[in-house]
């Protein structure tokens, strides 16, 4: 069995080559219907709301892309499914030495994915 330090490392790297869809996620909280990708089902909403605005995400994506930031979202073939949404969020989880647990990370991006991305 994986530990909580190896599972993390291991999902960094993952997410930042683009592999996350391959791993295992550790469900965590309240998750949303059957509409959503199975990858969220179990993501901690409230948890994701409240990290995006603790790490200041959206101050970060003004500042790197100019405007209101929107402009990180849905850049031309880049994230174009939920697992490399996820993979996005821990890069800038890993870039930012931010140290968020899996299940945090998976939060912030089911809220992405509910306010921007919308896959199914």
């Amino acid at each position: 069995m994986a530990t909580p330090l190896r599972t993390g490392l291991l999902l960094a790297l993952a997410g930042a080559i683009g592999l996350v869809a391959l791993l295992p996620l550790p469900a965590s909280g309240q998750g949303s219907g059957a509409g959503t990708p199975e990858i969220f089902r179990e993501a901690d909403l409230g948890l994701g709301e409240q990290l995006v605005r603790e790490h200041r995400c959206a101050e970060c994506h003004t500042r790197k892309f100019g405007g209101d930031g929107s402009g990180i979202y849905r850049p031309q073939g880049r994230i174009n499914t939920a697992p490399l949404l996820r993979g996005m969020v821990q890069l800038c989880s890993t870039e930012l030495n931010l140290s968020l647990f899996p299940e945090e990370v998976t939060a912030i991006a089911a809220v992405l994915n509910r306010d921007h991305y919308r896959f199914k």
